[in-house]
């Protein structure tokens, strides 16, 4: 294991006024996205889609750290034979791989989910490597219900997250660690911070046991928010204090940075509560982003399936990502959203 390399890929994924763009959605899930904007999810398209992002030089250059792609992705190559990955380097900014195989249902846990994929993970890892992978990520999914979570799939999911996280270090690749607590229910802002405690304490235990070395990890959490489907909706301030309280009760301060899921939070509610979050500071680690969807849902709808609107599609990208910059420094105000 090089640490020294594995420390300062991790450092550089959560440098101040930069973040990471998940561009790592499956087929599945990239056809859900494709369909809001009624394009035909083929591999020419979605290529064409990833392309436009990571030419975007502006956004790229001065607010991209990193990029999480699939396993189609960082095999492909642009329009002009240039291979996706080397776009990506060419612009300053990290090439990274989602490795995990998807949530399955885990067995005597109904409605709960234990995320596979470590068959074989050693041998894709090295693989990665050589096409130029320098991170990965793996997503664990916590849902809250009723009799919902057990502690059988937190430590289910802890335990995989602690084994593919060593299995990347083993292979010189900084894991980004990801359990995320989803936001899906009617539970309020208490019950998501009690039990985004309880996952983060046994992630870290786990971690501890499986002897990853969290200098050369980074953290993607979610944040503590209120249920979508709750009525009562947490401030941006309350989200802020609720979520640094849990880290700051979690989170060893040897972790270089945490890189906050958007989970499925608007846009704007995704920059506001990190930049509520980075004006709290005197934190011992670095907050940042990893953001999909409230990175690239503006510029899909710029988009739309037609080079003609790449250039506008590129704006509304860079746009995001400088919002989500000025964040991470606790610069973000409102008011750029309405200039904009």
């Amino acid at each position: 294991m090089n640490l020294e390399q594995l420390m300062k890929v991790a450092q550089n994924l959560v440098v101040p006024g930069k973040g990471l763009l998940a561009a790592d959605e499956s087929s599945g899930t990239i056809q859900k996205r494709f369909d809001t904007i009624k394009v035909e999810n083929t591999e020419e398209n979605r290529r064409d889609y990833r392309e436009l992002l990571f030419r975007s030089t502006e956004a790229m250059k001065q607010h991209v750290s990193g990029v999480i792609l699939f396993d189609e992705t960082i095999r492909q190559k642009a329009k002009d034979g240039t291979p996706l990955v080397k776009l990506i380097e060419a612009s300053g900014a990290i090439p990274g791989i989602k490795v995990d195989k998807g949530a399955k249902p885990l067995p005597f846990c109904p409605g709960e989910t234990v995320t596979e994929g470590l068959d074989g993970l050693a041998d894709r890892l090295k693989e990665y490597y050589g096409l130029g992978a320098r991170f990965a990520k793996w997503r664990a999914v916590i849902d809250i219900g009723e009799r919902k979570p057990s502690y059988t799939s937190i430590l289910a999911n802890a335990q995989a997250l602690a084994r593919y996280a060593a299995l990347c270090q083993q292979a010189d690749i900084v894991p980004i660690v990801e359990p995320e607590v989803l936001m899906d229910g009617d539970h309020d802002l208490a019950t998501c911070e009690r039990v985004t405690e309880w996952v983060l304490k046994e992630v870290y235990q786990q971690l501890y046991y499986a002897q990853v070395v969290l200098e050369g990890s980074v953290l993607k959490p979610n944040m503590v928010v209120s249920g979508k489907k709750n009525p009562k909706q947490a401030g941006v301030q309350e989200v802020a204090e609720a979520t640094i309280r849990v880290l700051k009760r979690c989170v060893p301060a040897a972790v270089p940075g945490i890189a906050f899921l958007s989970g499925g939070q608007s846009d704007i509610d995704a920059t506001a509560h990190l930049d509520a979050m980075n004006r709290i500071g005197g934190l011992p680690w670095k907050l940042s982003f990893s953001y999909g969807r409230a990175l690239q849902a503006a510029p899909q709808q710029a988009w739309a399936g037609k080079s003609a609107n790449v250039a506008a599609a590129q704006k509304a990208f860079s746009h995001r990502a400088k919002m989500n910059g000025l964040a991470t420094l606790g610069q973000w105000k409102k008011d750029l959203e309405k200039a904009a």
